[in-house]
């Protein structure tokens, strides 16, 4: 009998990016295939300056460096003072 393969993830992972000069994007896609792993989501910011700078190219207009970037929906819990 053969064996069941592993599921592997399909379809997008959503990010919200924070830029240095405080401009946000949001829901911005990276396939699920390039995050996981040892690594993470660590993948994702490389692959969302690509984006950009394709973008960039196409524009004219380049942008700011990312200063944060987090799952879309994920929020973000402060500690209680």
């Amino acid at each position: 009998m053969a064996r069941k393969q592993q599921a592997r993830p399909s379809g997008y992972v959503l990010f919200d990016v924070v830029y240095e000069d405080g401009t946000q994007t949001s829901n911005r896609k990276v396939p699920a295939t390039e995050l996981g792993g040892l690594d993470g989501d660590a993948p994702a910011r490389t692959i969302i300056e690509d984006q950009d700078q394709k973008i960039a190219e196409m524009s004219g207009n380049r942008r700011s460096r990312i200063k944060s970037l987090a799952r879309a929906g994920k929020a973000k819990v402060k500690a209680a003072s």
